[in-house]
């Protein structure tokens, strides 16, 4: 499905299950939105604090670490909205109680297009089918639909804190297996890179991180089309109208 053009995108929300989750799948892209404009909020379910055992911290100090790492990594991209609903990594469900607060994040932000994961497993890339991953974004998805933009759910975001209701126009899913739509970031790779290696402790032990970065994105551009040696990050395109 061809996404709306970015004219008609003025809000962007990424929702994610840790930090990073957004880097490694979409910051290409949204170093692009960023630069034309667009307005670009991040939320993440968790710290991530059951990330990083090859760094050497413990896991108490974990959270506070991968929150700077974000704020770093986001800085890279020029995305500063950052939000974190601190739930526990590892232990992500999606409960009613991540759906309000997801709806909360988009009644707040009112994005027209929102950036999540795919609540469906992906067998040919395991990785990117993580359980925190699966919940994060069939809560996201349930939030866009049918709540966000019904004001008799979760009546007290309206009623308590005046958040009206709003319609997310598309939502952009990361790691489907079938992805629909590919962005050529590969003048984006860079910056990509920035954000990747803002965050030390989950990369900084890979001492072949851009390569595998690069492989992946270049095995996402010949799928989809694109020139040899090009660079591109792969979504499927829901339209929520």
């Amino acid at each position: 499905m061809e996404p709306l053009p970015n004219s008609e995108i003025k809000r962007v929300l990424v929702i994610n299950a840790h930090p990073d989750d957004s880097d490694f799948g979409a910051s290409g892209t949204i170093a692009q939105w960023v630069k034309e404009g667009i307005e670009v909020a991040y939320v993440f379910c968790t710290n991530g604090d059951q990330g990083g055992e090859e760094s050497g911290f413990t896991k108490e100090e974990m959270p506070a670490i991968r929150q700077r790492e974000q704020r770093a990594a986001g800085a890279a991209i020029g995305v500063t909205d950052i939000t974190f609903l601190n739930y526990v990594d590892g232990h992500l469900e999606p409960t009613l109680g991540l759906r309000k607060d997801i709806v909360r994040q988009i009644r707040i932000s009112k994005p027209d297009r929102m950036v999540c994961q795919s609540p469906e497993r992906n067998w040919d890339r395991i990785g990117a089918s993580h359980p925190d991953h699966l919940a994060a974004g069939e809560a996201a998805i349930q939030a866009v639909y049918p709540d966000a933009r019904n004001p008799f759910a979760f009546t007290d975001l309206l009623e308590n804190e005046g958040l009206q209701p709003h319609r997310v126009k598309e939502v952009w899913m990361m790691g489907f297996a079938n992805p629909d739509h590919w962005v050529d970031i590969t003048d984006t790779f860079d910056l990509k890179m920035k954000a990747l290696h803002a965050h030390a402790s989950q990369t900084a032990h890979n001492k072949e991180l851009e390569n595998m970065v690069r492989e992946w994105g270049q095995r996402n551009a010949g799928i989809g089309g694109l020139p040899e040696g090009r660079i591109a990050e792969a979504f499927k395109i829901v339209n929520t109208n």
